[in-house]
């Protein structure tokens, strides 16, 4: 794995980007993606879209927005690795790899789900009218997104925190379950930037298509100007001080101006300027600010074939990390080929028989002690001290006299026992592949040979 940082988040493709979108997840992206010391992964999240929505045309048109938005906010897809999710088929099989090891109390803990749950409550409705599995689930999805890419950092707005941490539960618990030693997933962290991870919409709660209450990031300036109109305010008049702190309208303005002007539009909100005037300003920074990106934005929708070949390119780029990785996973879970396992025992089999051996030697204090050493010289074994020469013999023959082996595994060794006794243990191997390995060197080369 590389070196460099990972970061990779995604957006739900369900609607129009909106200034929320751009605001608290896809600017402080972009601008992370241009550390040179970063490792980018970006996606459209459309698996999860099909949770919320159930509207083909709503989520194929998303998907196009999302792309061009990505990409018209100054994205560099040289530099990146920019996908959709759906392309990336080794991530529903993680999924199931991952919900296969995910405790269901864990998911019954998740924001999303007990929310529906006491809804329904409060409507005297059976807990789980209406909840899909899709919504369930949607952890595990998320944790296979990280997960996957091995991310180490995963910006997120404060309600997407939680799923960072279940995606680390999940993938301790199947690097503890199958790693053997080895952490086949790094553990990821929400990365929030405080001063924008979530702004208000229209009404004041929190901006999301959900609530109808969003300002569209690349919409024209009429439509913009209209949307800005509805922002919900006090009822102080022109000339009554108005309190910056408590506005939707200066915090939305807070998240795309200068220190300069932030200062300066408080300082006017203080002394009495008033709402209409205020919208019109926060509407004449959003126009300067994005008015280049709108234009490229419009462009790249007209030419949805060029997007698809940039998102294909990523694709290609997002599995040469995701497929290698995957079958290391099947691997570890016991998903193996048939013909690689006989190869491999016929091989381990062949080798052993050919040149294991017994080398005795007798110690400093006067006890013996005895070797069995592998084809290719490895010791796989290292007897315990025999008061003479005469016991030491008596094991090796005993062990090789064909009787079923007691092998027991500690960590990344093991120790071979008769009648109830450690006879001898094996060094320490550099993983449990190896240590594996050794046991099946091991069994082969004290399998009597057969005419």
């Amino acid at each position: 794995m590389t070196n460099r940082t990972r970061i990779l988040t995604g957006i739900t493709t369900t609607g129009t980007p909106h200034l929320g979108n751009y605001a608290g997840a896809i600017r402080p992206a972009i601008l992370a993606s241009r550390d040179s010391n970063a490792d980018s992964f970006y996606f459209l999240a459309d698996y999860h879209a099909l949770i919320k929505c159930d509207d083909p045309l709503r989520i194929q048109r998303s998907r196009l927005e999302i792309a061009a938005t990505w990409l018209a906010g100054g994205l560099d897809v040289d530099r990146v690795t920019f996908y959709r999710q759906s392309d990336i088929p080794e991530i529903p099989e993680l999924t199931w790899l991952l919900t296969c090891v995910a405790a269901k109390g864990l998911l019954n803990r998740a924001h999303a789900y007990k929310a529906s749950v006491d809804k329904n409550l409060e409507t005297g409705e059976d807990p789980d009218a209406g909840i899909t599995m899709g919504l369930y689930s949607y952890p595990v999805l998320m944790a296979a997104d990280i997960l996957m890419f091995n991310a180490h950092k995963v910006p997120v707005g404060r309600d997407q925190i939680q799923h960072v941490e279940m995606a680390r539960d999940i993938g301790q618990r199947f690097n503890h379950l199958f790693g053997q030693g080895k952490e086949f997933f790094t553990m990821p962290e929400a990365l929030i930037e405080e001063s924008v991870a979530t702004l208000p919409g229209l009404d004041g709660r929190k901006m999301s298509k959900s609530y109808d209450n969003t300002i569209p990031l690349f919409s024209g300036a009429k439509e913009m100007k209209d949307a800005i109109s509805r922002i919900v305010t006090d009822s102080k008049a022109p000339g009554e001080a108005k309190d910056p702190d408590n506005s939707h309208l200066f915090t939305l303005f807070q998240a795309f101006a200068t220190p300069v002007q932030a200062d300066e539009f408080r300082s006017e909100l203080l002394g009495g300027l008033g709402w209409g005037e205020a919208k019109n300003r926060l509407f004449q920074l959003l126009d300067s600010e994005l008015g280049e990106a709108r234009e490229k934005y419009h462009q790249l929708i007209e030419r949805p074939a060029d997007l698809e070949d940039i998102l294909q390119i990523g694709a290609k780029k997002a599995r040469a990390v995701a497929t290698p990785f995957l079958n290391e996973l099947r691997e570890a879970v016991g998903l193996r080929s048939f013909v690689n396992q006989v190869q491999v025992a016929a091989t381990a089999k062949k080798k052993a028989a050919k040149a294991a051996r017994f080398v005795s030697f007798r110690e400093d204090d006067g006890s013996f002690r005895f070797r069995l050493l592998a084809a290719d010289g490895e010791q796989l074994l290292l007897s315990r001290n025999f008061a003479d020469g005469k016991t030491a013999g008596q094991v090796t023959k005993q062990l090789q006299s064909g009787e079923p082996l007691d092998v027991r595994t500690e960590e990344l060794s093991f120790s071979v026992w008769l009648a109830g006794e450690c006879v001898g243990d094996s060094p320490a191997f550099a993983d449990a592949a190896a240590r594996d390995a050794a046991i099946e060197a091991l069994r082969v080369a004290l399998t009597p040979a057969q005419d």
